[in-house]
């Protein structure tokens, strides 16, 4: 199958699941099909997923990945020793697991092609990321509290594994309390990484963005923590605002 037929079979695949669908059609232009299949991804509540539908979805999505480019931790130059800061799209980093910025439900974004880590690494992982979250969160009984962290595979992106993590959500004066919680997300995923034997972890900017935390103030509190407790693990900061460039380049070299 080329792409094309590959993206038209999920598209009508993901329409046929749902019968409120029924009126969508498969649109001609490349684009819409993209953005169309994209949104029907990022909508599916985690139903159980036949095999068809995954080997398809999957060879889709790896060929996507091979267009996008690969970046791979060994072609970097660290900034410190261990550290990295790299600025691009962290779907595309060959590394031991990427820091998903997840929300306390852990099944990902909902929201049709919305902007947000969450819902590129959901997209670019594949339904089964959303089948595994739900299945962990099912078990635990419990939303995710903020400050913690959990490990998945990472299906079908370039990286090993993806650690989800809950930041904490910012109203007005960020408290003590937040700060703390912030830097419990980045001591948590770096120990679930060692306890998994990961060598290297990539952190985007948790909190930022959607959940109102500080741009700098949360660049600090991260590259303090990660000093702190990275031991052997190689980290890579990964940002993709100009202004996050410009503030973790202040704080690091």
């Amino acid at each position: 199958m080329t792409q094309t037929e590959r993206r038209i079979f999920l598209i009508k695949k993901l329409i046929d699941e749902q019968t409120r669908y029924s009126n969508l059609t498969v649109p001609s232009d490349e684009i819409e099909q993209r953005r169309l299949l994209r949104a029907l991804m990022n909508i599916r509540p985690p139903y159980p997923v036949g095999e068809d539908f995954l080997r398809v979805q999957d060879a889709y999505l790896q060929e996507e990945a091979a267009r996008k480019g690969v970046v791979d931790i060994a072609d970097l130059t660290p900034i410190e020793p261990g550290i990295y800061l790299w600025q691009g799209d962290i779907t595309t980093l060959r590394c031991g697991a990427i820091v998903n910025a997840a929300n306390s439900g852990m099944r990902g974004c909902y929201a049709p092609c919305h902007g947000c880590i969450d819902n590129a690494i959901h997209t670019y992982a594949g339904v089964q990321l959303r089948l595994e979250c739900a299945r962990l969160i099912k078990a635990q009984g419990h939303e995710e509290w903020a400050g913690q962290a959990k490990i998945t595979p990472a299906y079908n992106l370039p990286c090993e594994y993806v650690l989800h993590t809950v930041g904490p959500i910012i109203y007005g004066r960020v408290s003590d309390n937040e700060k703390n919680l912030l830097s419990s997300c980045y001591i948590s995923c770096l120990e679930l990484a060692k306890k998994n034997g990961i060598k290297s972890v990539a952190f985007c900017c948790i909190s930022t963005g959607e959940f109102h935390f500080p741009n700098d103030m949360a660049a600090e509190i991260a590259t303090n923590t990660v000093r702190q407790y990275k031991d052997d693990i190689e980290v890579i900061f990964n940002v993709f605002k100009n202004i996050d460039y410009k503030i973790y380049r202040q704080l690091l070299g």
